[in-house]
Parts: structure tokens; C-alpha cells; sequence
């Protein structure tokens, strides 16, 4: 699940007056010293509702200071030239240090806050680490366990388990329960509710809900006319390269299973022009069904099914089961290869 559940960013003007002094009391101290920046520019923004602004951070001979003017205590995220992005929290008044080096932007060190320092520490201890890896996972529940009060929890769920292409809903809804009334008054948990509560309706195992989305003739398309067939779903649209570049893999199937009376392979787009749908399917040669309701993520559909991103696969068995699921198709086909019912004679 590749887009942040907490990251709320609204670009408002930059704001080039952040690195200058501040004589307001309750502005955040902000320096840094990371070596090889040299003469650069850092954006600074808001990754909460409490913190919706964008700063630039002017960087000289490596270092810099800004004085940003939170209300309270919000996450943010610090954007390196090279496009790194590191969480910071920040709270009104505080004194906050980063140091490091570019050539390790993943291991920045810092200090001046409680919720910074456990993140710095965390970081460090999965240092050299493989990534993804279940030693990794392990030490990631860990840490949100023992702070499950504190920001940098909600971070640290939201990095290594929101953002699976299968992610466990029942952890994270039990880890969100777990959390104090501060935390989950934060609108950033109550995102990530609603975002687990739509996963949890194409999760692995779950009945596919009833849905209805017409062809490129206006004849309406369902579940039920496939009768007894896998299902292979591919929500795309013709301005989404990374689903645009799915269709190539899911021609490859089609023309290995164009013949196979156990599998129909569906594209449902999200497009809103008919002229651009239709251009994009002769392009991409997309031979199978294909459907479109041209309202894009107001579609009905979209709704009823929970999807979330672009392109999203769903392979449904003749039951009505959802067999697999993610954005990534190749591991969905993949999963097609391994259950797919021996050719009939």
C-alpha cells in the first residue's frame, strides 16, 4: 500500500522567509549540519492536519536553521535534495538538531524531542538490516509496543505495515485500539481507520461485494457473468503509467489463457474521457473485457470495492472468494499460476 495514510499535504506558497531569524517564542529551533548537502535547499512539510504548510529551508556550507511555527506537536517530514524524505516532529518552542550525512540519509540522527530520539534509535538498530525482512517486522512490532503512546508509533505502522501490499487490517486495528485517547483523536488515526476498513473489503479470503459497471457497449458487468469462472480484475486508467504498464503483463496472459474456459480477465478503468479509454485500449492492444463508468474515483465501484490505488489487481475465485489481491499484478498472476485448474482434454 504505496501512498501514506497520514500524509494530509496541502502546497501552500513556500515560504523562503523559514530560514531567516525568528523572534517568536514559540517557533521551532530548527538547525542541522549534514555533510556533503553543500549549498542546497530542504522543503519542509506538514505530514499532518496540524502542520498543513510547505517551508524551504535554505542550506548553506551544509548547514541550516528554520523556525517553523507548529501549534502543537505534529509529524512533518524533511525532504532532501536527492528526494529522501525523514520524519520530524516538532512541538512550539522546542530546540531541535539534525546531523549526518548524505551519503546515509536513511541514518540522520535527531535530538531536541522525545518522539525524535525513539525514531533515531529505532532507525539505528535496523541499520544494515534487509529490507523488507521478518527480523525487521519483528523488531518494528516491538518498538510499536513499547511506544505505543507516542507519535513515532504511528509512524512506524503506518511505514512497515500500512504500506505492505498486503497488510494485516487485524494488527493494525488492534494496535490502534491499543493506542491512548490522544493519539486517536489525531486525524491521522482516524485516516488510517478508514483506510483499513476498505482494505479489510478485498482482503485476502473476503467474498467479493456485488458489483455492476458497464462495458464500452453500456451493458452492465457482474460478478455473475463469469458463472463458474476465476476472475481476474485490473483497475488502471489510460493517464496511470504503472497500470498502463500492467497491461503489457496481463496481455501476456491473456494471450497464454485466451483459450482457458477457467479464467476471464476484466480491465475496469477510471478514466473520465471515453475518447482517451478507448485510445489507450487500442494502444496497449487490450484484447478482454473491458469497462468503464468514466466518474474515476467517484465510480461506484471504486467504492464498493475499497480500492485505493492505481493499478490494483484482485484474482476471484469461482466462489465469489478473493483468491489474491495488490498493486502489484505480476504477484496476483503469479498466484493464478500456482492454483490455476489443470486444462480440460
Amino acid at each position: 500500500m504505496k501512498h501514506y495514510v497520514y500524509l494530509v499535504i496541502l502546497f501552500l506558497p513556500l515560504l523562503a522567509a523559514c530560514g531567516s531569524k525568528s523572534q517568536n517564542p514559540n517557533a521551532v529551533r530548527l538547525s542541522g549540519n549534514i555533510k556533503g548537502l553543500g549549498n542546497d535547499t530542504l522543503y519542509l512539510f506538514g505530514t499532518d492536519q496540524f502542520y498543513q504548510r510547505t517551508d524551504t529551508i535554505v542550506v548553506k556550507d551544509n548547514q541550516f536553521k528554520a523556525f517553523p511555527l507548529p501549534d502543537t506537536l505534529v509529524m512533518a517530514t524533511l525532504q532532501l535534495p536527492n528526494g529522501y524524505e525523514y520524519p520530524l516532529f516538532m512541538d512550539k518552542g522546542e530546540k531541535i538538531k539534525i546531523t549526518g550525512s548524505m551519503a546515509e540519509p536513511y541514518s540522520l540522527e535527531i535530538t531536541g524531542n522525545i518522539p525524535n530520539e525513539e525514531l533515531t534509535a529505532f532507525r539505528q538498530e535496523l541499520k544494515g538490516m534487509a529490507q523488507p525482512s521478518e527480523s525487521m517486522e519483528e523488531k518494528a512490532k516491538s518498538f510499536i509496543e513499547s511506544h505505543i503512546s507516542s507519535l513515532s508509533a504511528i509512524y512506524v505502522l503506518e511505514k512497515y505495515f500500512v504500506q505492505k501490499p498486503q497488510p494485516d487490517c487485524d494488527y493494525i486495528k488492534r494496535i490502534i485500539e491499543q493506542m491512548p485517547g490522544e493519539l486517536k483523536d489525531r486525524p491521522a488515526i482516524s485516516e488510517l481507520s478508514n483506510l483499513m476498513n476498505k482494505a479489510e473489503i478485498t482482503a485476502t479470503g473476503k467474498n467479493i461485494p456485488f458489483f455492476s459497471v458497464p462495458d464500452g457497449e453500456g451493458e452492465n458487468i457482474t460478478r455473475t457473468t463469469f458463472k463458474n469462472k476465476y476472475i481476474l480484475l485490473h483497475f488502471w486508467a489510460s493517464w496511470d503509467k504503472k497500470s498502463r504498464d500492467a497491461n503489457a503483463a496481463l496481455r501476456h496472459t491473456y494471450l497464454q489463457e485466451k483459450d482457458n474456459e477457467d479464467l476471464a480477465l476484466l480491465g475496469i478503468s477510471l478514466d473520465t474521457s471515453r475518447e482517451a479509454w478507448q485510445q489507450a485500449c487500442q494502444e496497449d492492444s487490450l484484447d478482454w473485457q473491458q469497462a468503464c463508468d468514466f466518474e474515476s474515483w467517484n465510480s461506484n465501484v471504486i467504492s464498493r470495492l475499497g480500492i485505493q490505488e492505481l493499478p490494483t489487481c484482485l484474482l476471484i475465485n469461482p466462489n465469489g472468494k478473493i483468491q489474491a489481491q495488490g498493486t502489484d499484478c505480476n504477484t496476483v498472476l503469479k498466484e493464478w499460476e500456482r492454483i490455476k485448474p489443470e486444462k480440460k482434454k
